[in-house]
């Protein structure tokens, strides 16, 4: 299994979290976070006393099979582009366990 994770600009975010619901993907986490990706305009651009200036972003988090990961992270880097400079960015990790918690484990 891998373990998803992209930040991505808010402005974008309904559209990546379609377009991996509409593929069949539904177990999604979301976090708002500051960052510093590079800003679409004045407006989107904050003061962090510990960063600097910063974006709101949104950094969004699942977990798949391996066998998916091309398909989740084609989705995530087409629905998440802004025009041709880098919108975000689409990171993948190993999942060495994943363990339910409650319910009945079908593995």
């Amino acid at each position: 299994m891998k373990q998803i994770t992209a930040f991505i600009h808010h402005v974008r975010s309904a559209d990546v979290i379609d377009a991996l619901r509409d593929a069949g993907y539904k177990n999604l986490s979301l976090l708002d976070i500051k960052g510093t990706l590079k800003p679409l305009g004045e407006r989107e651009l904050a003061y962090s006393a510990e960063a600097g200036v910063v974006i709101s972003e949104v950094q969004l988090s699942l977990a798949c099979d391996d066998n998916q990961v091309d398909e989740v992270t084609a989705i995530i880097r087409k629905a998440g582009k802004i025009g041709s400079n880098i919108s975000g960015w689409v990171y993948v990790s190993p999942i060495e366990q994943a363990l339910p918690i409650g319910g009945t484990e079908d593995h």
